[in-house]
């Protein structure tokens, strides 16, 4: 059946028990906590020490069980202030420690409560530290939690036959029905933009309208041509769930942008829009997941301390040859984008598509891509949340990059990323 069935001998006898079982054959035995049931889905670790309730909100997780590095989780409570998302998208959570009598002023009501007043299935008293090295040594895998089917082969069966992310839709199912408008901050001009929900955090909305940006959020399948019939002065492309190779209307909506109206992405947009540029979408081993992950900005040298959340990431050579005269002379691709960091350099290449385009921002763990600028045409992006939400503020700058290309400033990303003024 499988490698590991770990019975948690510390439970009560009168413990609600669970089991959580991945497709490898790995079983174990915890308690059952939020609401009693089966969850499926593609299990992922995040490594952030706070921001649980961010964290469960977040519409990109649909489709997904949340593992919990940290230790202990749900000590401050939860509040509706810092909800992403009208209603959790996720499937199920896996944690050590939950806490049940949480203490902060913020609080409305404990994490199990929210949990269970939501209809989410979770485990708790398991041994976090295995399952993540689990998913760290074999990759992202499916995975069930369990208060009825407690026989961990039958478990193990049902989860290897169910369907894996790839086969749904998760983006229709988290993107506004309607299309609404969400007025801009501050004392500057105001512009215009469109903003395509694929399952937008409140966060990022909020950051859009504090520079000053007025917002059109329009559903997911919303036309690139019923987009531009709208007049925006920008375009936003949000981040969102599921295997973006799936989604054919968000990258022929990419595509139908690109050129002709100031683009900005973010994570699932990111992806479309590189996609659309002719890039090749990959599947990384387990992804980026937490508020803690090192990216250099090429363009700056500095690091910025991210908030991530996506399994899937550009390849850039994908993109088109390299252009030697604007990359330090090399003529070839590198296999391990932080060569660029070493030697300072942001390297761009040829696009058939859309010119030239540059790498502006690299993943220190892993060497993989996390930002891109199209030279010839107005448009850049970024796999990761610079509106955190949780995690730190370091790469908040880049909402008011995108207010400076709209407002056709050439060096709109040239911008202190420790204050955000101009360099």
């Amino acid at each position: 059946m499988g490698e590991v069935v770990s019975l948690n001998p510390l439970l009560a006898p009168d413990t609600p028990r669970a089991l959580i079982a991945l497709e490898d054959g790995t079983v174990m035995e915890g308690r059952s906590t939020g609401v009693p049931g089966e969850a499926f889905g593609e299990l992922v670790f995040n490594t952030a020490m706070a921001g649980y309730q961010e964290i469960i909100t977040d519409p990109s997780y649909a489709g997904q069980i949340i593992l919990f590095t940290f230790p202990q989780i749900g000590n401050y409570g939860v509040t509706e202030a810092d909800e992403q998302a009208g209603v959790p998208a996720l499937k199920g959570v896996v944690v050590h420690d939950l806490v049940r009598t949480p203490s902060n002023w913020r609080m409305a009501e404990s994490l199990p409560a929210y949990l269970e007043r939501h209809g989410i299935v979770g485990i708790e008293d398991v041994d976090t530290r295995t399952l993540t090295l689990r998913v760290r040594d074999r990759g992202t895998m499916r995975a069930a939690i369990s208060t009825e089917d407690l026989d961990p082969e039958s478990l193990v069966r049902r989860v290897r036959e169910a369907p894996t992310i790839s086969e749904h839709n998760y983006v229709r199912e988290v993107s506004t029905l309607e299309a609404f408008d969400q007025s801009g901050e501050g004392e500057r001009e105001v512009y215009r933009i469109v903003a395509l929900d694929c399952g937008e955090k409140r966060g990022i909305l909020d950051h859009l309208t504090e520079v000053g940006l007025e917002v059109t959020v329009v559903p997911w399948d919303t036309t690139a041509d019923e987009i531009l019939a709208l007049e925006p002065q920008g375009v936003f492309l949000s981040n969102g769930p599921g295997d973006p190779r799936e989604l054919d209307i968000p990258q022929s909506v990419a595509e139908g942008l690109l050129g002709k109206v100031p683009l900005f992405g973010i994570c699932l947009g990111h992806q479309m829009i590189c996609a659309a540029a002719g890039g090749a979408i990959v599947k990384l081993p387990y992804g980026h997941h937490g508020g803690n992950q090192p990216v250099t900005n090429l363009l700056s040298g500095m690091v910025e301390v991210t908030a991530q959340n996506h399994n899937y990431g550009l390849d850039f050579a994908s993109l088109g040859p390299i252009v030697p005269e604007l990359s330090d002379g090399f003529t070839e691709h590198v296999d391990d984008l932080r060569v660029w960091v070493n030697r300072h350099v942001a390297p761009v290449v040829d696009s058939p598509k859309f010119g030239k385009v540059r790498l502006t921002h690299v993943a220190l763990n892993d060497g993989t891509p996390e930002g891109i600028q199209f030279l010839d045409i107005p448009a850049f992006s970024v796999q990761y949340h610079p509106e955190a939400n949780p995690g730190p503020h370091d790469s908040g700058y880049l909402f008011e990059s995108f207010r400076r290309l709209i407002a056709g400033d050439p060096a709109y990303l040239d911008i202190d990323v420790r204050d955000g003024r101009p360099r």
